[in-house]
């Protein structure tokens, strides 16, 4: 079991005609990810291919929702037009987008936080690498890659991983598939300030879901997010959890890469969200290195089993 995506799951790749859209697209196939259609206005008829796979291309992503049953997009339009892009999953009524674009305004997103409001589709991103579920097959092949993380250092099995920062996900990954241990699910949100889905969001996924008995909670300076999740997990999770917060050298008000990596408030310090992290009894990895290894001392601690 995994959340929000799963091995069988149909996904459709709004910009797939783009260079980046195009070659992300094609990694995923050969993951083994089930990508049944491709959007990008006024190319509908045409056929993306790779080897011998032939995806048909629609002008929308209502046509290519209804024609092949894809519940999913994944979306690598530029950003002056990813919202609209969002918003076109949402009036197709798309399970879940992962919007991938980075620079998307910060006005945009506003208005497609509103315009989803009550809406049945669940926003990943914008800015975020995607989401893995890894499969059975060798190099975990037979998954679900839905955006730009690497398939191949995933291994299937049962701890989740939830990150604003996309390269601190794949090191997370990496170093618990070489110490054996696989994943649940991988789910990078995305550094943006407005964003679709928050770490408690899949923190309480993660939670509800039998199959992953333990998680690593990346987060980095700006916003409260990570300590509002953390006191979520003390007062409601069982489940063995490590921490990392990026950014503990940043200087106060400064930006750093990420739109919402910017220290504002009394907790948006890496020092106050390593605090509340430790005060909610999360295990905190003091570097990047000791992510995996920090979550095995947590399982350690509650007598939980990861592999």
């Amino acid at each position: 079991m995994s959340i929000l995506i799963t091995p069988e799951t149909r996904v459709l790749v709004q910009g797939i005609t783009g260079e980046f859209g195009g070659r992300h697209a094609k990694l995923s196939l050969d993951y083994g990810t089930q990508i049944v259609a491709g959007v990008t206005p006024g190319k509908g008829g045409q056929f993306f291919e790779h080897g011998s796979i032939k995806v048909p291309i629609f002008n929308t992503v209502a046509e290519a929702a209804k024609a092949t049953g894809a519940t999913v997009s994944a979306i690598f339009v530029p950003p002056p037009f990813a919202a609209d892009a969002i918003l076109e999953c949402v009036d197709a009524g798309l399970d879940l987008a992962v919007a991938i674009t980075e620079g998307i305004p910060i006005r945009d997103m506003v208005r497609v936080k509103r315009a989803m409001a009550g809406s049945k589709t669940r926003l990943v991103g914008p800015n975020c690498p995607g989401l893995v579920c890894p499969g059975s097959g060798k190099d975990s092949h037979g998954g679900c890659r839905i955006g730009i993380a690497p398939g191949y250092i995933n291994k299937k099995g049962h701890v989740g991983v939830v990150s604003r920062s996309g390269t601190l996900t794949y090191e997370a990954v990496y170093q618990l598939t070489v110490k054996g241990i696989g994943q649940s699910t991988t789910v990078g949100i995305g550094g943006d300030p407005v964003n679709g889905t928050s770490h408690l969001d899949v923190i309480k996924m993660f939670a509800a879901d039998p199959d992953t008995w333990g998680f690593i909670l990346i987060g980095e300076i700006g916003g409260n997010a990570e300590a509002e999740a953390a006191r979520w997990i003390k007062a409601n999770c069982k489940k063995p959890v490590a921490g990392f917060i990026a950014g503990a050298t940043a200087p106060a008000g400064r930006r750093m890469g990420h739109a919402g990596a910017i220290v504002g408030g009394a907790e948006d310090t890496a020092a106050a969200k390593i605090k509340v992290f430790q005060e909610c009894g999360i295990e905190v990895a003091a570097t990047p290195s000791d992510m995996a290894d920090a979550l095995i001392r947590a399982a350690q601690k509650m007598g939980v089993k990861l592999a």
